[in-house]
């Protein structure tokens, strides 16, 4: 039924006689109408809180204690002690200085940006993450030059939707039943705009910043020596494709800013595709570039740009493009579900050539046209991204407007609409993408990465007993750390302060005392080990612990971001470093050995990122209906995966174990 009405929608967008009609209509160029416009609340969201500088020295006093000795806690005590009440004073009263002249935005947001456009690092494995979206179980919507009309266009749909204030706004709903609904907005559209948000939690609707949505599309990073830039290009009407590491400009926009109908967009991938099947896969791919170090990379483009042509073909069909679509061929794999790991690693890194890491966003499509959404850091964060990335996967399953019985209109020879990016390239930019191949080539094989899925623990099970998801998984990590390695290290959860205005994120740390002391029970001696009630009031304490230290975070009530905000007070003003950032405490605990991130969605196959320091595990993670995941990267010879997951999975069968025992005992 639904696959019989998408097809006669298609018939009528091929048909001359009502095209303009169908894809200059709302339905086509819109993802949504939103009765809200969608920066609604953005004026009346709160402010970002600057905690309390007593509650961040002893917050960090709590977090570091598993991480040191009882000697070493007492070295810490003085340190921040002497911090709190001496120079710590001054910074944090320049700092809410600074803050208090600066309402429109939070006192984390710049020093942010600084940060992450300051590094030097390649982006690759550093910074951009890995999203992989779940396939079409349809074939004739799984074809990949098909799959990627039909993701460029809802791309577009949302770009489009967002530019006219008619994407909904972003609001998390304690309660989705009983606040997403059409009251909920009628009430909402007539409180005073300057109270909306705070309208909006008597339904216990969350408001979410919004500001970083701008930067969604034609927006790219330019390495500059030093420190780097953003660019934004938001009224640009084409995309980059990039095949076999060749570069085509593919309008994707009509004089007017509308959506070009499906079949002109189909027809204009397969161009691309006919073009790149008539040569052989380039030979100086210019996008390996974008892999090296960020001053390398300044240094090569500075002198790339000194010819006129480079300069315009850069700056106004790369850089400007509104996205990047990554078409890779057989050659670079494609899906397996019984061994996932070598696609998502090149998904993740790979061998660069068919890349262009600066771009905002990069929807890089297999040749069995599996997906995944490779993005660049700076410029924001998950809740975006997952937003754009959810609403992508629900447009092209519910309403996908091309497959592959799809007539295309034809685009060879079309020069103006599918424009072969031609550069000039010398003998210093051929040895610049050597080198850059070469660097880079060689960190990807030095990565590992490993793949858990353990069936035993689930959603159904976490609610069945009454487990907090985040808390078992984050408490699984530790206990595996602790069997392979005897030991506790600094480990990094990233927790979203979206529900502040231009908030970022907040690190919440998952090894407590609580987790500590669970992993040193369970492991005790069968003799003296406790029973499985008390593991299991164990676990409950750390799910407490877990779930307040979360909503802390969430509430900006995090030490981390308040202390490297400090810390870029001193800098800024001059002022010699603190001596409490060069403690053994606050180097362990931003050692970030165990670095975790989740995204909950119902879109996603898998995630993953880079190790954050060389001897670390790069985990992303999930809990779904039917099992819980892992993806952990690591590098050869600094950190063993393969030995961290079978210690994931030890670990997994001991709580289950308690979980269940426990369970049997209280039904006695």
């Amino acid at each position: 039924m639904f696959r019989a009405r998408v097809h006669r929608n298609l018939s009528w967008i091929s048909t001359n006689s009502s095209r303009t009609t169908t894809t200059h209509g709302q339905h086509y160029q819109y993802l949504q109408c939103s009765k809200l416009p969608t920066l609604y609340f953005q004026r009346s969201l709160p402010r970002l809180p600057i905690p309390l500088l007593e509650h961040s020295c002893n917050r960090f006093l709590e977090a570091t204690r598993p991480l040191l000795s009882p000697e070493e806690h007492l070295e810490t005590k003085e340190k921040v002690e002497q911090f709190r009440q001496g120079i710590g004073m001054e910074l944090h009263a320049k700092l809410k200085n600074h803050d208090a002249e600066n309402k429109h935005t939070s006192y984390i947001s710049q020093p942010w940006f600084d940060m992450y456009l300051a590094d030097r690092a390649p982006l690759p494995l550093n910074y951009n993450p890995l999203l992989v979206m779940k396939s079409d179980s349809r074939p004739e919507y799984q074809d990949q030059v098909v799959r990627a009309t039909n993701l460029i266009i809802s791309s577009l749909r949302f770009w489009r939707s967002l530019q006219s204030d008619l994407l909904e706004p972003e609001v998390y709903h304690m309660n989705a039943k009983k606040s997403d609904t059409a009251s909920y907005r009628r009430w909402m559209k007539v409180a005073p705009k300057a109270l909306a948000t705070y309208a909006s939690y008597a339904f216990k609707a969350f408001p979410l910043d919004m500001s970083q949505y701008s930067r969604l599309f034609g927006t790219s990073r330019i390495p500059r020596v030093g420190k780097d830039e953003l660019v934004q290009s938001p009224n640009s009407k084409h995309i980059l494709v990039m095949r076999r590491g060749h570069m085509y400009a593919l309008n994707v926009l009509d004089s007017s800013g509308y959506i070009e109908s499906p079949s002109v967009i189909l027809g204009r991938l397969r161009a691309v595709l006919q073009l790149d099947a008539d040569r052989e896969a380039a030979s100086v791919p210019l996008g390996v570039l974008t892999s090296g170090q960020r001053d390398e990379w300044a240094k090569s483009r500075e002198q790339f740009v000194s010819n006129p042509k480079n300069a315009d073909l850069l700056q106004n069909e790369v850089d400007a493009a509104l996205f990047c679509v990554c078409l890779d061929g057989p050659e670079d794999g494609v899906f397996n579900e019984d061994r996932q790991e070598p696609l998502l690693k090149h998904l993740l890194a790979g061998k660069a050539h068919n890349r262009w890491f600066d771009k905002s966003i990069s929807l890089l499509i297999s040749a069995d046209g599996t997906t995944a959404i490779n993005f660049e850091h700076s410029w924001g964060d998950g809740v975006a991204v997952l937003r754009y990335f959810n609403e992508l996967y629900k447009d092209t399953l519910q309403q996908p407007f091309v497959s592959t019985e799809t007539v295309h209109t034809p685009a060879e020879g079309d020069c103006s609409n599918v424009r072969p990016i031609n550069f000039e390239v010398d003998e210093a930019t051929k040895a610049a993408v050597s080198e850059a191949y070469s660097k880079n080539a060689s960190i990807v094989d030095s990565l590992d990465l490993n793949v858990l899925k353990y069936p035993h623990m689930n959603k159904p099970t976490c609610k069945q007993f009454g487990l907090s998801p985040d808390s078992i998984i984050q408490l699984s990590f530790q206990l595996a750390y602790r069997q392979a390695h005897n030991g506790y290290v600094g480990t990094y959860e990233s927790c979203s302060t979206s529900a502040f205005r231009h908030g970022r994120t907040e690190t919440m740390r998952p090894c407590t005392n609580a987790t500590r002391d669970f992993c040193e029970a369970i492991l005790s001696p069968e003799r003296s080990k406790p029973s499985a009630g008390e593991l299991r009031a164990m676990i409950d304490k750390c799910s407490k612990v877990h779930g307040q230290l979360t909503k802390e975070a969430a509430m900006g009530q995090g030490f981390d971001r308040h202390l490297f905000a400090l810390r870029h007070t001193a800098q800024k003003e001059g002022i010699p470093l603190p001596d409490l950032y060069d403690t053994e405490a606050y180097r362990r605990i931003n050692n970030n050995i165990i670095s975790t991130s989740t995204l909950g969605s119902d879109a996603l196959l898998a995630g993953s990122f880079g190790p954050v320091v060389r001897n670390g595990f790069g985990i992303g993670y999930s809990i779904q209906n039917d099992f819980a995941g892992a993806i952990v990267t690591t590098y050869k010879n600094q950190a063993d995966g393969k030995v961290f997951i079978d210690s994931l999975e030890s670990a997994f069968d001991k709580i289950c174990a308690v979980i269940q025992q426990s369970g049997s005992q209280s039904k006695k």
